[in-house]
């Protein structure tokens, strides 16, 4: 028998529908839909729970190879979004490029390294590019541990395209400008996003 059919059985043993059994797991019906149709499996979590509550064992829902199976793509996908919330983090540091003295600001003949806010010697339109890149950055950055945590998984991708290809532009517009404090740091925090999503692939 088929976990599905299984925990189809136990649960019109306990004469419990979805929505009662979803409540006792904590997780929602469709969840409970999608595993009794035998279009999903659980968690590891969920399976621990689901052995609890009926007073089964896990060998008896599960056999050893689709566990061990579960576990491994379990595991490939705590790697995933630890990788993800690194790279979201990595983005909302580029308020790091506003705050931080990064900018020659030349006062009497001396040079100061001054944050973008006091930063006058620059013109208007590539102050406003300045601040355009890193907001959007960081809202990007935002969006992505947002999404993370709550495991919506469809537009991940999309986040981490923007992310790396608003990394290159200012990366670009900064050496455009000359400014080679701000550039190693974005450079820096582009090359890391690359060797993670690398590492991130190689785990997928």
């Amino acid at each position: 028998m088929e976990f599905h059919e299984k925990l189809q059985e136990l649960r019109k043993q306990r004469e419990m529908t979805q929505e009662e059994l979803a409540e006792a797991l904590f997780v929602s019906r469709t969840a409970i839909s999608k595993w009794e149709s035998g279009r999903g499996y659980p968690s590891i979590d969920s399976l621990k729970e689901i052995s609890r509550f009926f007073s089964v064992s896990i060998d008896e829902l599960l056999s050893g190879e689709k566990i061990l199976s579960l576990a491994e793509n379990e595991n490939k996908r705590n790697i995933q979004r630890i990788c993800d919330y690194v790279i979201g983090f990595m983005d909302v540091m580029a308020c790091m490029l506003i705050i931080l003295p990064l900018y020659p600001n030349p006062i009497d003949g001396y040079i100061y390294s001054v944050n973008l806010f006091s930063y006058a010697d620059i013109s208007a339109m590539n102050r406003i590019f300045y601040w355009c890149l890193y907001i959007i950055l960081v809202l990007i950055g935002i969006i992505k541990v947002v999404l993370t945590y709550f495991k919506v998984e469809r537009v991940q991708k999309h986040t981490t395209y923007a992310s790396v290809v608003f990394s290159i532009i200012t990366v670009l517009f900064l050496a455009m400008t000359r400014e080679p404090y701000a550039i190693s740091l974005v450079f820096i925090l582009l090359m890391l996003k690359i060797f993670i999503l690398m590492k991130q692939s190689k785990c997928g």
